[in-house]
């Protein structure tokens, strides 16, 4: 079997009315991503999703197309797709970073190997080790009126855990997280994230002032870039600090525990450049005794059920402890699937199909396809 041919398709998808979310980076309001599927002599096509956030890693809906067409189709085109460690190698030779888009072509060759052998993802990775994945939604950094609105509405659809955007500013941090908790009791775990919103003192005191109200874990409370300061933080709490925005590579993760001030990692495919990477990370936590946990850049179909696959798979991911951010699907209009995931929201599964097992929905498609070709933000499209 061999690639005849790399297919990016931009597409723009907004978020559902009144379920767009607001972080210390910004608010998330539509999402211009890039579907990839790769063709073969054989007939099969593999399907991949970059979940871009020009915020997040740099990389926008142009660029991923212009790196895919322009640099790893000249190298993969001709190429066995399921020889996916080559393939990696080609793309990591032909441009540094940029792991979203790696991340879509190599999610595509796994659904590529899946598809030829037969066998749904997971098994490919290992096989299962849980099947049922608690899911985490999402309240973004909104008024206390909102706050209720959502929670409420969560707690109606059945949610068994919540995580909470903190990091813009102190006095509606702390009122955002009061909210939540009187709303969903005092047994429902509930975590934070910051997005890096908070300096090194005001996360010190923040954890502080939040501890009465029994909080799951503290998500990038800090600057990215400075990994050294979650050993002075964990002095200053007993909440479990997670990484997020400062785990984007294997050797970020083998830093961040040799330091020894991170609980757990936040993965997700995109963000290491692919499944193999969050493999490695699980791996090195695994040996580490470390947890890990499934984050989201708020993924569409494809690139949630690459989520629910590797999550399926790796022990190293405690889904059960820490339920992971199978949410993307809830938020978004669409997930562009036919038929859509099925998601919780108490509880979700992976695919059993060859490969991811999911499929395009064509129509969908074609109504959120972006050919304006244009640059664009979270919140223009």
């Amino acid at each position: 079997m061999k690639i005849t041919q790399l297919e990016t398709i931009p597409v723009c998808v907004p978020l559902k009315a009144g379920l767009t979310t607001k972080t210390a980076h910004g608010e998330h309001i539509d999402s211009p991503y890039v579907i990839v599927r790769v063709h073969t002599d054989e007939g099969l096509i593999g399907l991949g999703e970059a979940t871009l956030a020009p915020r997040w890693s740099g990389e926008t809906s142009p660029g991923c197309v212009a790196v895919i067409q322009g640099l790893f189709a000249p190298l993969l085109v001709g190429q066995d797709p399921l020889d996916i460690t080559s393939a990696r190698q080609r793309m990591n030779s032909a441009i540094r970073l940029n792991p979203f888009t790696k991340a879509a072509v190599e999610m595509a060759l796994w659904d590529l190997a899946g598809k030829s052998y037969g066998v749904p993802l997971y098994q490919l990775l290992g096989g299962q080790v849980r099947k049922e994945l608690p899911v985490k939604l999402v309240i973004g950094g909104f008024s206390p009126e909102k706050t209720t609105d959502l929670t409420e509405q969560f707690l109606d659809w059945g949610a068994r855990c919540l995580k909470v955007k903190v990091g813009l500013d102190a006095e509606g941090d702390l009122q955002r997280v009061k909210i939540v908790r009187e709303l969903a009791g005092p047994d429902m775990p509930i975590g934070i994230d910051a997005n890096q919103g908070w300096s090194l003192p005001t996360a010190a005191r923040m954890l502080k002032a939040l501890e009465p109200f029994d909080i799951l874990f503290a998500e990038q409370p800090i600057r990215g870039d400075r990994p050294q300061d979650f050993n002075e933080l964990k002095k200053h709490t007993n909440i479990p600090l997670m990484a997020d925005e400062s785990i984007f590579t294997a050797q970020d993760a083998r830093q961040l525990s040799a330091a020894g001030g991170v609980d757990i990692f936040s993965l997700y495919p995109g963000k290491h450049g692919g499944l193999v990477t969050a493999q490695q990370i699980c791996s090195l936590a695994s040996a580490a005794g470390q947890t890990c946990s499934i984050g989201s850049n708020l993924e569409l179909g494809i690139g949630t059920a690459a989520m629910l696959h590797l999550a399926t798979a790796m022990p190293a991911i405690d889904s059960v402890r820490y339920p992971g951010d199978f949410v993307g699907p809830f938020y978004h209009v669409t997930d562009l699937l036919d038929p859509p995931l099925t998601l919780g929201p108490a509880l979700a599964t992976a695919p059993s199909g060859p490969g991811l097992g999911v499929a395009l929905c064509d129509d969908q498609l074609e109504q959120y396809r972006d050919a304006s070709g244009a640059a664009r933000s979270l919140d223009s499209c």
